[in-house]
């Protein structure tokens, strides 16, 4: 790796990092594409290499969330609870099946797209209720994080940026739903990088993580993250939403577009 690849990748970690946190999104979604096309990251080393920078990434904004008291719960748990065992399903997957990495980008874009459209029109004009909206139920969270945490061991993407918009769609605050989300993604890719190097030994091909990369990645985001934590109580529950919208019709968009070319 040349001393320019470390170097944008760092910047591209912090950058992408400053962004998302605030949203609970670790920014590995977004980080995915610039691995595989500019920085030339093998397939499917990318995947473990995504969960190394989520690793090292996440603690930063996690801190300055913990030390707001916000860190912790029962949406934390549940979180967990689902994504931990969905990460290593999702690694085997993608070692022995190899599934089309084309349907997947489609299946998210359709997904995310009326999710990102929904929650920026949600924001823009708030339906009033006289009654608050049902929080979803313990059983319905753990299935969800379950299916995200096969999802990000097979792509290596952070849990937050599927259940982000998908929690807060449902009428969870942002300021609940970020740090749990990024606590989530933090276990999930600890489990999930592990998952990857063990395998490596057993298994040919191009498994483990390009470390230097996914390193220097995380360090990048680790101190985008605290910034981006640091940034959230400023910005109003609308800012925030149209953000969590605004950044899930990006990544809608990008994953249609690569699917489609």
């Amino acid at each position: 790796m040349s001393w320019w690849q470390g170097l944008l990748g760092f910047t591209a970690g912090l950058l992408i990092a400053v962004v998302t946190a605030p949203v609970g999104v670790s920014g590995a979604v977004f980080l995915l594409p610039v691995q595989l096309s500019v920085l030339q990251v093998p397939n499917p080393a990318v995947t473990p290499t995504n969960l190394l920078f989520n690793v090292v990434a996440t603690p930063g904004a996690l801190l300055r969330y913990r030390r707001r008291g916000h860190l912790g719960g029962p949406l934390t748990r549940l979180l967990v609870l689902g994504t931990l065992p969905g990460v290593v399903i999702g690694a085997l997957v993608r070692v022995f099946l190899l599934p089309g990495a084309q349907v997947f980008r489609l299946l998210v874009a359709c997904l995310l797209l009326p999710l990102g459209l929904w929650l920026c029109v949600r924001a823009v004009r708030p339906h009033h209720r006289h009654s608050a909206p049902d929080d979803p139920s313990p059983g319905a969270v753990t299935a969800l994080a379950l299916a995200v945490g096969v999802v990000g061991g097979m792509y290596g993407i952070g849990g937050g940026s599927l259940l982000g918009p998908i929690l807060v769609g449902r009428g969870l605050p942002v300021a609940t739903v970020a740090p749990a989300a990024l606590a989530s993604t933090f276990l999930t890719s600890i489990v999930g990088a592990l998952t990857y190097a063990v395998l490596a030994l057993t298994t040919p091909g191009d498994i483990a993580p390009d470390w230097t990369l996914g390193l220097l990645c995380g360090l990048g985001g680790l101190l985008g993250g605290y910034l981006g934590a640091h940034l959230q109580p400023r910005l109003p529950e609308t800012g925030l939403r149209l953000l969590l919208g605004t950044l899930a019709i990006a990544l809608a968009t990008l994953y249609a577009v690569q699917a489609l070319t």
